[in-house]
């Protein structure tokens, strides 16, 4: 709710907008933590992870509920970044571990739909709080459901995994995964991807609003599109994925962006053309991302926390890489230009997954370095 909210809060709060910017930024880089929090889930198991990362969300959220200010808003944000480093691997490798790998892709999918509900029914009904009882509204109730979420989690979960023996050695997994390419070119395939979806996704409101006019509303019209694309992409992996293959999901996922990445500075010269082509955009990417994280969990299954960690980073990469290029090449290129960087992005992909898929050889002695380096061998 940060991003819909941020004029809201630094009027609330008293400072300007830049000063809440600040505060993004330096959420933003907390990011760079995760690869050291994420393997807690392979050290000490999966219950201990989500449920530190629950903590850690509950208490960012209740120093705003307790002190409504800058500083604990702050807090609140940065720690919200840090449990979902601490909680989103964890529950993945928890169902990597029970759930075959034949039926994890509908797994996955069922527990990322969560993303894109809370961003369809939660932001709005933070809204109404807001607009009733302030900025701070939300927080109290935040840090209720937290404590909630605690307790579903410490009831629900198992105190002894069977499934899963917790290893303190985490520089061995490190190891393990640095020196894995099929763990390598599926963190490849989430940066390239990530990077391609970033480019759009950070200018389309300015590329609507400098196209057509629009205002505040219809940009939230507009937001709303690209929620629904999200949850149909998360249905389309619960049904299709597990039926025909992660890899084929993937490159289908990849394919159709790059379609929508082709057609949309086209057939977006009309506004509904433009929602179409943002829908389409967003649900090929939806689409390829829920289907490659179960894959992901599969790459180096004695540290799955440690490989979704890897993911994590690659992600987040992706994300700067796109978000340092997007506007600057839009303000430029236009529009057609950002699009076809997009579809590129997307080509690089596909060749880690053919990599990963030893379907074809990229790059091998950039790899063969690679594992060279991090195995200490000749």
């Amino acid at each position: 709710m940060a991003y819909p909210f941020l004029s809201i809060f630094a009027r609330g709060l008293g400072v300007d907008v830049t000063a809440i910017s600040f505060v993004l930024t330096g959420r933003n880089l907390a990011g760079v933590l995760s690869p050291f929090l994420a393997p807690l889930a392979d050290q000490r198991g999966r219950k201990v992870a989500m449920l530190a990362g629950i903590v850690t969300f509950t208490i960012g959220v209740s120093a705003v509920a307790v002190h409504p200010s800058l500083l604990t808003l702050t807090i609140a944000l940065i720690f919200g970044v840090l449990s979902k480093a601490l909680f989103d691997p964890a529950i993945q490798a928890f169902f990597g571990d029970r759930v075959p790998y034949e039926q994890r892709g509908t797994t996955i999918a069922i527990t990322e739909m969560s993303w894109s509900l809370a961003f369809i029914a939660g932001v709005p009904l933070a809204g109404l709080l807001i607009a009733h009882s302030g900025w701070s509204a939300p927080f109290p109730v935040l840090a209720v459901l937290g404590v909630g979420m605690f307790i579903v989690i410490w009831w629900m979960i198992p105190q002894t995994d069977v499934h899963y023996q917790p290893d303190t050695n985490s520089s061995v997994h490190w190891r393990v995964i640095l020196t894995s390419v099929p763990a390598l070119a599926c963190a490849s395939i989430a940066l390239w991807s990530s990077a391609a979806n970033e480019m759009v996704n950070l200018i389309f409101g300015v590329w609507l609003s400098d196209s057509f006019g629009l205002q505040i509303a219809a940009l939230a019209g507009a937001s709303a599109v690209i929620g629904f694309a999200e949850l149909s992409g998360e249905g389309l992996v619960a049904l299709v994925t597990d039926r025909i293959g992660k890899p084929r999901a993937i490159m289908a996922g990849l394919a159709g962006n790059m379609a929508a990445s082709l057609l949309l500075p086209f057939i977006g010269r009309t506004e509904v053309g433009a929602l179409i082509g943002l829908f389409l955009f967003y649900i090929s990417f939806e689409y390829m991302t829920v289907s490659q994280i179960p894959m992901m969990t599969e790459a180096v299954p004695q540290a799955r926390a440690t490989a979704l960690a890897l993911n994590l980073i690659g992600f987040s990469i992706g994300r700067g890489l796109g978000a340092l290029l997007s506007t600057f090449v839009y303000q430029r290129f236009g529009f057609l230009i950002v699009a076809l960087i997009a579809m590129m992005f997307n080509i690089f992909a596909a060749l880690a997954l053919a990599e990963m898929q030893k379907k074809i050889v990229i790059l091998p002695h950039i790899l063969e370095w690679m594992r060279k380096t991090f195995s200490g061998k000749d």
